[in-house]
C-alpha cells in the first residue's frame, strides 16, 4: 500500500515537471531568458557595485569585493570572474563635486534597477497579470521603488552571506586545529547555510515581484525547488565552464560568452521555478489567483489557444 503511494506521489510529481516544462514553452520562456540574460550583463556592474557598497560598510570594501569575485570564479570559472571584475572597476568611476556625485549615484541605481524591471515584467507574463491601465507616472514610481527594493535584499543577503562564510572560516579553523575528525561537519554546513541563502532570495523574488498575492507556503514550494535546481546544476555547468576549453572556441570574447551562458542558464532556472510556482498554486490552491492593487489579471495567450482549439474540436465532433 505504502509502495502504492509513492508510485503515485512519483508520477504526479513527474507530471507536474512535465506541465510546467509545457508551460515553460506557452509562455515563451526561453525567450524571456534571453532577455534577461542581456539586461542582467548591462545590470550586473551597478547592481554589485551597490551591493559591495552594502557589504562593505561591515566587513569592508576590499573583503566585499574579493568575496564576491571569488563566489563568482566558482561558478563561471577564472575568464568569466575576470570580465566581472573588469565590469565592476570600470563602474567605479571617481567623481569630483556633489552634483557629478549625485549624478553617478543616480546612472548607478538605475542600471542596478534594470535587470529587476525587466524580471519583473517577465514574472508578469508568467503569472498572466498586468499593471491596470493609467495613473503611468504613479505605476512608474511604484514600479522603480519594488525594484530597488530587491537591490537592497540582495545586498542585505550578500551581508548574512558574508558573515556566515567568515562564521564558517573561523568554525573550519578552529575545528581543523581541534578536532580534525568533525570537518566534514563543517562543510555539510556550509553547505545547508549556502542553499538557505539561496532559498530565501528566490522566495523574495517569487514573493515581492509579480504582481499578484502569494501565500507563503506557495512561494516556499517554488523556493525550494528553484534552490534545489540552481544549487545541482551550478556545481556541473561551473565545472564545464572552468575547467573545458568552452571559451577558446569564441577567441576574444571567450570570456564573455562564458559569463553569458552562465546568466542564460540561471535565467532559464529562475523561470523554471516561477512556473512550477504558478503551476502548483493553480493545480493545488481552491482560492481564484488575486493581483495586487494596481494590476488585473488577464487570460494568458495560451489558455485562449487552448479554448480555441477546445471549442473547435467540439464543434468538429457535432
Amino acid at each position: 500500500m505504502e509502495y502504492k503511494k509513492i508510485f503515485s506521489k512519483a508520477k504526479e510529481g513527474l507530471s507536474l515537471l512535465g506541465a510546467t516544462y509545457n508551460e515553460m514553452l506557452d509562455d515563451k520562456v526561453f525567450k524571456m531568458t534571453a532577455s534577461l540574460s542581456y539586461y542582467t550583463l548591462f545590470s550586473i556592474a551597478p547592481l554589485l557595485l551597490i551591493v559591495i557598497a552594502i557589504a562593505g560598510s561591515i566587513f569592508g570594501e576590499e573583503a566585499a569585493r574579493g568575496e564576491i569575485v571569488y563566489q563568482i570564479e566558482g561558478l563561471v570559472g577564472k575568464s568569466g570572474a575576470e570580465v566581472v571584475q573588469s565590469l565592476i572597476k570600470s563602474a567605479a568611476f571617481e567623481t569630483s563635486g556633489l552634483f557629478a556625485t549625485i549624478i553617478s549615484i543616480v546612472i548607478i541605481l538605475l542600471g542596478a534597477m534594470g535587470v529587476f524591471i525587466e524580471l519583473k515584467e517577465s514574472l508578469n507574463i508568467i503569472w498572466g497579470v498586468e499593471p491596470r491601465p493609467g495613473k503611468p507616472i504613479l505605476q512608474l514610481i511604484k514600479f522603480r521603488i519594488g525594484a530597488f527594493s530587491m537591490v537592497l535584499i540582495m545586498g542585505f543577503l550578500l551581508l548574512v552571506s558574508l558573515m556566515l562564510s567568515t562564521l564558517i572560516v573561523i568554525l573550519n579553523t578552529y575545528m581543523g586545529n581541534n578536532f580534525p575528525v568533525l570537518l566534514p561537519a563543517v562543510e555539510i554546513m556550509n553547505i545547508i547555510l549556502s542553499f538557505a541563502v539561496t532559498t530565501l532570495l528566490f522566495a523574495m523574488i517569487f514573493k515581492f515581484l509579480p504582481d499578484v498575492l502569494l501565500h507563503w507556503k506557495y512561494v516556499w514550494i517554488g523556493a525550494i525547488m528553484t534552490s534545489l535546481l540552481f544549487s545541482g546544476g551550478k556545481y556541473l555547468i561551473g565545472l564545464y565552464l572552468g575547467s573545458s576549453s568552452f571559451s577558446s572556441a569564441f577567441g576574444a570574447a571567450g570570456s564573455l560568452v562564458v559569463l553569458l551562458v552562465w546568466l542564460n542558464y540561471s535565467a532559464l532556472i529562475l523561470f523554471f521555478g516561477a512556473e512550477f510556482t504558478q503551476l502548483y498554486r493553480k493545480r493545488y490552491s481552491d482560492v481564484p489567483l488575486t493581483s495586487k492593487k494596481d494590476a488585473i489579471i488577464i487570460p494568458k495567450i495560451s489558455e485562449l489557444v487552448k479554448e480555441e482549439m477546445e471549442e473547435d474540436r467540439k464543434m468538429k465532433m457535432q
